[in-house]
């Protein structure tokens, strides 16, 4: 189905939950106010429903957008749904309150890389039609294919279905999930290498949290980087409290990141935080078996134990582990 197809379903769904009142907002996407852009919109009334768009650039996690107490129904791919069914396992939110817009996708269109694509061009519209993206801006139109373009976190998706979903939009898409493959890429380089590229990476920060105010997961009433009795870190740009914030940050997402790269994608300075965030839910996936967002009835791996976890680190702290 085309995205202009999408985009009128999504609105027809939206008018009627609100009409009918099974939702006080709908969460989606409307055209930005530049090109290659679409930003979040929250709609309460069912006569601005035709606001809602669907294309290859609804790349925010719209899960950040969900509030408790509030009846919503949110429009969701599949790294909105996985940050859905995790919030829900954290009681931050109650599943009965949401309805689940379920969009299948191939993956969201990364600007930069059109950018990079196509240096120069101004781009004035783009149009889609079977994977294939059409700009506008030059003497003629250029087209890409959109799997060439695509984010990086879009590259590595585990799930680009829906895992929860009350109303389906579109036949579902193949599921191609890549594994770690950057993960094992970065292992394998020399310690001294992986340190460069490490600092080199935390080097860009410039602390201004738009990775922390992306991130459907960072739900703290306050935060640990905000705190300052006691400071566990420090707020300056010094290069040391970059890396224990990031640090910090990233072992407090380990086994709850959905790995939707909505933080990479809000970084001004292009810091590629998953360096950290999907080495981290590598190691979860192999030492629990486990990847968040995917199961619903899952325990998460960090919260959850049993008299047969091994205990011996706890008895004999010095024992190596055979």
């Amino acid at each position: 189905m085309s995205g202009a197809g999408l985009s009128a379903r999504i609105a027809e769904a939206a008018s009627r939950l609100l009409s009918e009142g099974s939702a006080e907002v709908v969460i989606g996407f409307e055209q930005g106010s530049i090109p290659m852009r679409a930003t979040p919109c929250l709609v309460t009334d069912p006569s601005d429903a035709g606001r809602l768009v669907w294309n290859a650039f609804c790349a925010n996690n719209l899960a950040k957008y969900l509030e408790p107490g509030r009846k919503a129904a949110i429009v969701a791919k599949g790294c909105d749904s996985r940050a859905i069914v995790e919030l829900v396992k954290e009681r931050r939110l109650k599943r009965s309150d949401i309805v689940v817009i379920g969009v299948p996708c191939t993956g969201m269109a990364d600007p930069r890389a059109i950018a990079r694509r196509f240096p120069g061009l101004r781009v004035t519209a783009v149009e889609e039609s079977d994977g294939m993206l059409v700009i506008h801006g030059g003497p003629g139109p250029v087209s890409v294919p959109l799997d060439e373009v695509l984010h990086a976190g879009c590259r590595l998706c585990a799930k680009r279905n829906p895992v929860v979903c009350d109303i389906p939009m579109g036949d579902p898409v193949a599921e191609i999930d890549p594994g770690f493959p950057d993960v094992e890429a970065f292992a394998s380089l020399p310690a001294d290498e992986r340190r460069v590229r490490v600092e080199a990476e935390m080097a860009k920060c410039i602390r201004c949290y738009a990775c922390r105010s992306a991130c459907p997961l960072c739900t703290c009433a306050s935060c640990f980087a905000d705190s300052s009795q006691p400071q566990w870190v420090g707020r300056g740009a010094h290069p040391e409290d970059v890396m224990a914030f990031h640090v910090m940050r990233a072992m407090h997402l380990a086994g709850r990141c959905v790995e939707c790269g909505a933080c990479a994608r809000a970084c001004p300075t292009g810091v590629d935080l998953s360096i950290l965030n999907r080495r981290l839910a590598s190691d979860v996936s192999e030492l629990f078996g486990c990847r968040a967002g995917l199961d619903e009835n899952a325990p998460q791996p960090l919260a959850a134990s049993s008299m047969e976890d091994p205990q011996d680190f706890i008895l004999d702290p010095g024992r190596k582990q055979e």
